[in-house]
C-alpha cells in the first residue's frame, strides 16, 4: 500500500502531543502482560482484520481513545462487531488492557501508535464499518489549528478505509472546532451530514459518556455531535 502525497504531508504535522504520563504498577503489568492478547504491533504492512479477530464481523476503528472506559464499553454493547482503538499514551493503553481483561472481550484489539500512520499503512481500504473520533485535541490556538486532526487530507484518508455507506462519528465540546468541523465537512465532497446534535450532554449521538466529555461539561461547555455517511462515487 503506496502512501498518497496528502497522506504525506498531513503526517508532518503532528495532531497530538505525546505526554509520557506515569504508569500505575497494573497498567505497567498490563502491557506487559495483556498485549499479547489484545495489543497489535505497527508494521507498514497492511492487516488482515480476519485473521486478527478470528471472524467477519464489521470493523469499528476508535481513534484516540484515552483511557479506553467508552471504546470497552462499546465492545461490551456491541459482541456482533469488532473495534479497533488507537491510543499513543501508554497509561490510557495499559488502563484499556486492564478493563477490557476484567470484562473477558474478545472483539477488541488495541495500537499504541499514531493514527495516521497506521491508517496509512496498516488499514486496508473500505475495511472499516464506522470511524469514532471523541473529543479530539481542540488546539484552540489559531497558530496550532494546522495541527487539529479533522482536515481535508484526513478525510481523504479515512473515506478510502471506509466501506460504502460507512460512517464517521465525531463529537467535540469545543465551540471553535465544532465550527472548523462544520466549515471542514460542508467543504467535502466525501461526506453526508445525517445528523447533527448540539447539547448539554444530555443527548449523545450513538455513543458513551466519555471522561472528556465529562470534563468539558464541568467547565460549562457544550458538546457536539455529528453522524457523517460516506458518499458513494455514483452518489
Amino acid at each position: 500500500m503506496t502512501a498518497t502525497t496528502d497522506d504525506r504531508r498531513h503526517r508532518t504535522v503532528r495532531s497530538f502531543v505525546r505526554r509520557a504520563g506515569r504508569l500505575t504498577p497494573s497498567q505497567e503489568r498490563a502491557l506487559d502482560e495483556l498485549w499479547p492478547s489484545y495489543g497489535v504491533d505497527f508494521s507498514p504492512e497492511p492487516l488482515d482484520f480476519y485473521k486478527l479477530f478470528g471472524r467477519t464481523q464489521p470493523v469499528v476503528l476508535e481513534i484516540g481513545f484515552g483511557n479506553g472506559d467508552s471504546l470497552v464499553q462499546q465492545a461490551l454493547e456491541n459482541p456482533s462487531m469488532n473495534f479497533l482503538g488507537i491510543e499513543v499514551h501508554e497509561p490510557g493503553v495499559g488502563h484499556c488492557l486492564l478493563k477490557a481483561d476484567a470484562s473477558g472481550l474478545t472483539n477488541i484489539k488495541l495500537i499504541k501508535r499514531d493514527a495516521i500512520e497506521v491508517l496509512t499503512h496498516q488499514v486496508p481500504t473500505a475495511s472499516l464499518q464506522r470511524i469514532n473520533i471523541y473529543f479530539p485535541d481542540p488546539w484552540p490556538k489559531k497558530r496550532h489549528h494546522k495541527r487539529r486532526l479533522i482536515q481535508q487530507p484526513f478525510l481523504n484518508l479515512i473515506n478510502d478505509r471506509l466501506k460504502a455507506g460507512g460512517t464517521l462519528h465525531i463529537a467535540t465540546d469545543w465551540a471553535n472546532y465544532a465550527e472548523h468541523i462544520d466549515e471542514v465537512l460542508a467543504d467535502s465532497a466525501l461526506f453526508r451530514c445525517d445528523e447533527r446534535r448540539e447539547h448539554d450532554g444530555e443527548e449523545p449521538l450513538d455513543r458513551p459518556e466519555t471522561k472528556f466529555e465529562r470534563r468539558g461539561l464541568r467547565k460549562g461547555h457544550r458538546i457536539w455531535d455529528w453522524r457523517f455517511t460516506k458518499i458513494a462515487n455514483n452518489d
